[in-house]
């Protein structure tokens, strides 16, 4: 795995952090609420320039793929924070929907020549 992957990995994570941020600011107020609101805008520049950075260099990942996986990994994270911060349900449909989107950014992984 090229250094331009983990970068995107990390990218993706990021994503889900301002997602997150976005939720917890919704629920907070005052003071609580900006610290959410600071940590979203740290998330949001830290993931588009991971995507940024992920998509140049020696082994470029491809716009399209990289979009696709940075997204997923985002969705996917988003879902499981989800689960554990905001206690949202666990469902078998939602389960087996997750579990697809993760083998497809496998697959796109594994597809993708870099």
């Amino acid at each position: 795995m090229s250094i331009n992957w983990i970068l995107l990995i990390i990218g993706g994570i990021f994503e889900a952090g301002f997602a997150v941020s976005l939720g917890k600011a919704q629920n907070t107020l005052g003071k609580e609420k900006w610290m959410w609101l600071v940590s979203f805008a740290i998330c949001v520049s830290v993931s588009m320039y991971l995507l940024y950075r992920s998509m140049g260099g020696e082994k470029p990942i491809p716009v399209g793929t990289a979009y696709a996986v940075w997204a997923g990994i985002g969705a996917v994270c988003s879902v499981v924070f989800g689960i554990f911060i905001f206690s949202e349900p666990v469902t078998l449909w939602r389960m087996i929907f997750l579990s697809t989107l993760v083998i497809s950014l496998v697959g796109l992984q594994i597809v993708t020549p870099t």
